[in-house]
């Protein structure tokens, strides 16, 4: 399973003279993405910048703000369900620097109205312009996950920092109590990690400047390229999708998220079971349709061995149940008794249930099986009358077109 880690431009910012740093980019225009591809989420197989367009495709894509462009805010989070989002604008307020209708707010995974929980801040037209750039060149977002975020395990990362200070390299400390980008120039922010807090947190440096942020911790460090350090993301349990700019799948897109997310490593389980329940369901289904042929083949057998017994003279059989009746018509033909289907049968019948204010029937016809007398000049009491005696003797009585026609319930149930 493929993973499409997508690094978005930095947000373009003033210098503190009000000089813009760089001509801003305009609204619409196409942007280049950095990115890594990894198929194992433990290395990166590829890198690269494209155009939003010209990405790779990838089973899962994650979006990575700069670290610069999302802040941190703990406070207790309002109960107020479906309208948390409004709720944490109006009790942040007066500890944001903008308006709060221009930022997009996140809450910390799993936290609920009353909890005291972490919030992350970004600005909410910039986030959005790159979420619906990307989603016009079909390149869906399933998260947008900081690189760094507050933990119980503290983490520092030193990267180079343009020459914002005399050193050039910069401190991306994240701990249990925030997130903060510290300057390495003076020996202000050294004071802060004394050698149990050094000993007890995970260290990392871009390379080139490992060498330098070795000699100023005292300690040795990781080095990670920005590409490396990115594939933390993928087990990062924060998602800044949230509130008004959450993913909204319909349709095909749906399907697609809901198969990605089944594919995912967490969801392994639930497929093993599902592919068990499967084969259990069709191994099942097999072993009663053979159980089921074997007994209909069972009772076939029995039914011809009746009639193999029973009239010895039969040697091919083809229809077991309409030979044995055959064979038992010829019997009692031979016999002289009268059957169901003869014409004594349904004329003894017709004559016992015929209403006594009609004459005899002017016509009839026979087949065997079947007797029909004409209904010329009968009232619908009459025929009702008739069918419902017949019917109490077992006959059936079909009365259409100004006939009458009589026959046995049983005979009529098998043809």
């Amino acid at each position: 399973m493929s993973t499409l880690l997508l690094f978005l431009p930095p947000r373009t910012r003033l210098r503190a003279l009000g000089k813009a740093a760089s001509e801003p980019a305009r609204a619409g225009t196409p942007h280049e993405y950095d990115w890594a591809l990894t198929t194992d989420d433990q290395h990166v197989h590829r890198e690269g910048r494209s155009a939003a367009g010209a990405l790779p495709s990838a089973d899962t894509v994650i979006a990575i703000p700069a670290e610069s462009d999302v802040s941190w805010r703990r406070v207790e989070l309002p109960r107020t369900g479906r309208q948390m989002r409004a709720a944490l604008a109006g009790k942040l307020e007066e500890a944001l620097l903008d308006d709060p209708d221009t930022l997009h707010f996140a809450v910390e995974p799993d936290a609920v109205g009353g909890d005291t929980a972490w919030v992350a801040i970004t600005s909410k037209p910039w986030l959005a312009e790159h979420l619906a750039q990307l989603d016009a060149a079909h390149v869906f977002i399933d998260r947008v996950a900081p690189l760094s975020w507050p933990d119980e395990l503290p983490r520092g990362h030193f990267f180079e920092s343009n020459g914002a200070d005399a050193s050039g390299i910069s401190l991306r400390w994240s701990h249990a109590d925030g997130v903060a980008t510290l300057p390495l120039q003076g020996g202000l922010t050294r004071q802060f990690f004394g050698p149990g807090l050094v000993h007890a947190a995970q260290w990392t440096a871009t390379p080139g400047i490992a060498t330098s942020a070795e000699r100023w911790l005292g300690t040795t460090v990781t080095v990670q390229t920005p590409a490396q350090r990115a594939l933390g993301v993928i087990g990062s349990p924060w998602n800044l999708r949230q509130f008004d700019l959450a993913p909204r799948a319909r349709g095909a897109r749906a399907l697609r998220l809901l198969s990605r997310n089944l594919m995912r490593k967490p969801w392994q389980p639930v497929r093993w079971g599902l592919g068990a329940l499967i084969v259990v369901q069709l191994l099942g289904l097999n072993l009663w349709a053979w159980h089921q042929k074997r007994e209909l083949a069972a009772r076939r057998d029995a039914v011809s061995a009746t009639l193999t017994a029973a009239f010895p003279q039969v040697r091919a059989i083809l229809d077991a149940p309409v030979q044995m009746q055959k064979q038992l018509d010829l019997l009692r033909a031979g016999a002289g008794s009268v059957g169901d289907q003869d014409l004594e049968a349904l004329l003894g019948a017709a004559a016992t249930a015929w209403p006594a204010d009609r004459p005899p029937a002017e016509a009839l016809a026979f087949e065997p099986g079947r007797l029909t007398v004409s209904a010329q000049g009968w009232s619908q009491a009459q025929v009702d009358n008739f069918r419902s005696q017949l019917q109490s003797e077992g006959w059936l009585l079909d009365a259409s077109e100004g006939k009458l026609t009589l026959s046995r319930a049983s005979a009529q149930g098998r043809r």
